[in-house]
């Protein structure tokens, strides 16, 4: 539904704001420490301790509405409860705008509250994933709620063209990157760039929220519909970031062939030697042949495993094991994902479920439990049957996929799933050792594959990425083979790969192994020991406003005594205390 203009038009000041922290920590408000506000930690590298891979993400929908709002717009990202009553209290916005995920509803409704009191005047706007929730309208005191295209919305709202073309926001994919307790390079150029080609997913999985959030199957928004105005946008983004690689926030980015194709075109016509990182289906994956893929600069692939015997289509006809065989001989990096607690997994067979996804030896692998999230088709099914618990029973805080069902299951009882949940994350990494490690070897045999290459970009794209290999990632394997000296069949898997890596970069390598190893396994003990200690991180508070909204700051401050305009820099500190 489309809002009614508002009467300021272009002149409506905006503040968007994502939900405050901290966030690993239990409180009143629905943050948990069970949920970090760190994707990988939180679902992915999980059990893997000192080496599992810290990063936090900014909030993209945010960035991606504040580079498309011509009014003057601040944009509040990770900031604390206090922080954001201090912007309340500082500022005075026409409009004020959060972003957020169901967990965080009480968050949402506490900063609602907040902002009635300290800004009654203003127009709350909410949207994001929380939009799915059913009730929300009465959960929450906001104007309006938006469900899909939030650009769209705003331009409305604000009277601002439709068929403009979508800015894209200039932006890293992550911050605050560490692992095996040693910080990595934040340099220009170190981290991929964001790119959001698209949003929804026309594939439409029963049980995907975003999906569900932008019209459910067959449903997307292409805000980039051709290969030359996607190329167009890397081009800027490689020119202002200083950047070779894309973390690319598109459901099946390579489900839109035509464009793909197209993109690929302009890379080698120009040159460029860029890496991706891509979201696909396994299917999707298999309707292009390996040059193409390689072509394109495909690095890094998450790709829906499911389950074994998953009825997915998406899955339909393709051996998956094979296929992540097939992308890591090629130099390709694997996130696999797996669902726990599909309709016919049972206590009997949740051995095999897990084997099954460990088999795969992914360089990463995400476990889920089963849920059915508001909106979605798995939850009206569940919502029909009466399966689904009530609120009383399962906070929607508890609602992140990594702690209990939220609906009753037909073999899956008494809290059973968390349990199984953490046994295939530790049987992964038991078996395939440290993601680092896995992620290591599948670079050293893409270097070994394509290093004499015909096409020169391909060439310097594989030796871009193996660089590391020479120095710190041999470093890191060094310190692992001391970390595991008692585990005699990972101490074996990581002496070859170290072997393989000297033998591939002679001497140097060799020397330069043992020099950083013993600084890594240092590292890597104390950080073992601060996260025992209960040790947590949180993402930092980023404060920015719009070129319409500096220009207001600078009108507001003419012919004055030049002074200090409050957290114009970004980043401005930490988002809440550490636990310890």
């Amino acid at each position: 539904m489309n809002p009614l203009p508002h009467p300021k038009g272009l002149r409506t000041r905006i503040l968007l704001s994502s939900a405050f922290g901290p966030f690993a920590q239990d409180d009143d408000f629905g943050s948990r420490s069970i949920n970090p506000m760190e994707l990988y930690q939180n679902q992915v590298t999980r059990v893997q301790r000192g080496f599992s891979l810290r990063m936090f993400h900014r909030s993209f929908g945010l960035m991606l509405l504040q580079a498309n709002i011509d009014a003057p717009c601040t944009l509040l990202d990770f900031p604390s409860l206090n922080r954001f009553v201090e912007e309340l209290k500082t500022n005075t916005y026409d409009v004020v705008g959060i972003g957020a995920i169901i967990p965080n509803v009480g968050k949402v409704a506490e900063m609602c509250r907040l902002i009635r009191q300290y800004q009654p005047r203003a127009v709350i706007v909410v949207g994001g994933h929380i939009a799915n929730k059913g009730g929300i309208e009465t959960t929450i005191d906001a104007d309006h709620i938006v469900r899909g295209d939030g650009v769209r919305w705003f331009r409305t709202y604000l009277g601002q063209p439709l068929d403009a073309p979508v800015r894209h926001p200039r932006a890293e994919s992550a911050f605050g990157a560490r692992i095996m307790g040693i910080d990595l390079s934040d340099k220009p150029g170190d981290t991929a760039a964001i790119l959001i080609p698209s949003v929804g997913c026309p594939v439409g999985c029963n049980f995907c929220s975003t999906s569900a959030l932008f019209g459910g199957k067959g449903q997307f928004v292409n805000f980039y519909d051709t290969g030359d105005e996607l190329f167009d946008v890397m081009s800027d983004l490689e020119k202002t970031l200083k950047v070779r690689s894309f973390f690319i926030l598109d459901e099946n980015f390579l489900l839109h062939r035509k464009r793909a194709l197209r993109l690929l075109e302009l890379m080698q016509a120009h040159g460029k030697s860029w890496m991706l990182n891509v979201f696909s289906s396994a299917r999707v994956l298999r309707s292009y042949d390996m040059a193409q893929i390689v072509g394109l600069g495909i690095g890094w692939v998450w790709m829906g495993i499911e389950g074994k015997a998953s009825q997915y289509r998406k899955l339909e006809d393709v051996d998956t094991l094979d296929l992540v065989k097939t992308l890591q001989s090629h130099g390709i990096r694997v996130l696999g994902s797996s669902i726990i607690g599909l309709e016919d997994h049972s206590p009997e067979n949740m051995d095999q479920v897990i084997d099954h996804a460990v088999a795969h030896g992914t360089d990463f692998h995400q476990f889920m439990l089963y849920t059915p999230n508001p909106g979605t088709p798995l939850y009206e099914k569940h919502r029909k049957a009466g399966t689904l618990l009530s609120e009383a029973e399962f906070p929607p805080a508890d609602a992140h996929g990594q702690y209990r069902f939220n609906y009753r299951h037909a073999h899956i009882k008494n809290g059973q799933e968390g349990r199984f949940l953490v046994d295939a994350f530790e049987r992964d990494f038991a078996v395939n050792g440290p993601s680092l490690a896995r992620l290591i070897r599948t670079l050293l045999t893409g270097w070994q594959q394509y290093k004499n290459h015909p096409e020169r970009r391909i060439r310097d794209r594989y030796a871009w990425e193996v660089a590391p290999l020479r120095n710190t990632y041999a470093g890191a394997i060094w310190a692992m083979r001391r970390y595991y000296r008692k585990d005699r069949p990972m101490r074996r898997t990581l002496d070859r790969l170290l072997a393989d890596i000297s033998r591939e970069f002679g001497w140097k390598t060799r020397i330069a192994a043992r020099v950083f190893g013993v600084y890594a396994y240092a590292a890597l003990v104390r950080e073992e020991r601060r996260l025992a200690r209960g040790w947590h991180y949180e993402p930092e508070v980023f404060y920015e406003k719009n070129a319409a909204a500096m220009a207001s700051v600078n009108r507001k401050h003419a012919g004055r005594r030049p002074t200090t305009v409050p957290a114009l820099a970004i980043p401005t500190g930490t988002a809440g205390a550490a636990a310890s």
